[in-house]
């Protein structure tokens, strides 16, 4: 009985739909460093935690926090010295008003772009399903002040047939690289597009969807086919999706994704890095339905693990990583990517505010 538990158990894994070759003819990513804030961190009288997104623009980061209750975002100063984190310091919060014209927006916050031009910030929510809030792409002033919101397919409204998933819809959001706008992925799938990924293989799609600055609108999707869970949860609870995007050439994206496997303590997340290429992809823009619909994949390969750099990492803990930017240019004339992660205000657990730098070795 226990040899035949143990063949069940190795072809469970087998089965298992995670990638698990790493292609690097697409790209190269090395670990340089990682700085962890003070869990007691507070800034103008706010606890420092909750950082889902982060941008960085003219010498200076910009950092979203998802507390719904205080939607706020903050400025940092992260100095490098060569090719490590020298000093994080930050600077000062930016508190989000909202005109009672939109009191009704549920604001969970998860990605942030800074843009220079204008000096405002575009920001993605999830809203709330369960509480019939919509999800969102908004325009602040740097000050905090709400300017537009932009208009959503209706698959993604909280009553829309499609039926998005609660907590699991606008995670990530990159500026396009012709500038006409910006890519927003869903963080899982809609309900009536396929299952949540699991152990096993399934066809789990996410949209990401080219709105238009000019007119404020969707005019472009395509899909994008999520990893499985990495590891089966001990407790009731496992999910994997999309936390990040960066689009670097026309329609060719560095893509994040979070598997979580509840009842592995520090060693719940696995986080992996794809290069993702839309090139070949259907738009799916108005297929209303991808699930037994006809429509081709971006194409992904496996670009980075955490897995490889955990004995690295200053806590040897991969956390909840939500963030990605592109950062400065480092020494040796190589750009940085910075990514940051999300301690969930310590709720679950034991959780890190942990930022993490990356050098682009290449990138096709």
């Amino acid at each position: 009985m226990r040899n035949l538990a143990s063949l069940a158990f190795a072809l469970l894994l087998m089965g298992c739909a995670t990638t698990r070759r790493i292609n690097n003819d697409q790209a190269s990513l090395k670990f340089l460093d990682d700085f962890v804030l003070d869990a007691d961190l507070k800034v103008d009288g706010t606890k420092v935690g909750g950082l889902s997104g982060i941008d960085f623009s003219n010498g200076k980061y910009y950092i979203i926090c998802d507390q719904p209750s205080n939607s706020r975002f903050y400025i940092a100063d992260i100095k490098l010295k060569g090719f490590s984190i020298d000093t994080i310091n930050i600077e000062n919060v930016v508190n989000m008003h909202q005109p009672e014209a939109t009191e009704n927006l549920y604001l969970d916050l998860e990605s942030i772009r800074f843009q220079p031009e204008s000096n405002t910030v575009m920001i993605s929510s999830e809203g709330s399903i369960d509480k019939g809030k919509d999800p969102g792409i908004f325009r602040f002033s740097a000050n905090g002040e709400f300017i537009e919101g932009y208009t959503i397919p209706d698959y993604f409204l909280a009553s829309g047939e499609q039926k998005p998933r609660n907590n699991g819809v606008f995670e990530g959001m990159t500026k396009s690289i012709n500038y006409e706008g910006y890519w927003v992925a869903t963080e899982l799938p809609l309900e009536k597009d396929g299952p949540k990924p699991k152990l096993f293989p399934t066809t789990s799609p996410v949209r990401f969807t080219l709105y238009n600055s000019e007119e404020n609108k969707a005019v472009k999707q395509f899909a994008y086919k999520l990893d499985g869970i990495s590891k089966i949860p001990f407790l009731y609870f496992a999910v994997n999706g999309i936390t990040e995007i960066l689009e670097y050439k026309k329609e060719k994206f560095l893509v994040l994704e979070r598997s979580f496997s509840a009842g592995h303590g520090t060693n719940s997340n696995t986080v992996k890095i794809f290069a993702a290429d839309a090139q070949n992809a259907t738009n799916t823009l108005d297929i209303n339905r991808l699930r037994k619909s006809d429509y081709q994949f971006a194409d992904k390969e496996l670009i980075f693990n955490f897995k490889s750099v955990k004995k690295q990492l200053s806590e040897e803990i991969i956390d909840n990583i939500e963030g990605m930017c592109f950062g400065p240019v480092l020494p040796n004339g190589n750009r940085s990517l910075v990514l940051i992660s999300d301690n969930n205000f310590n709720s679950f657990g034991k959780q890190l505010s942990q930022i993490i730098l990356l050098e682009i070795e290449h990138l096709n």
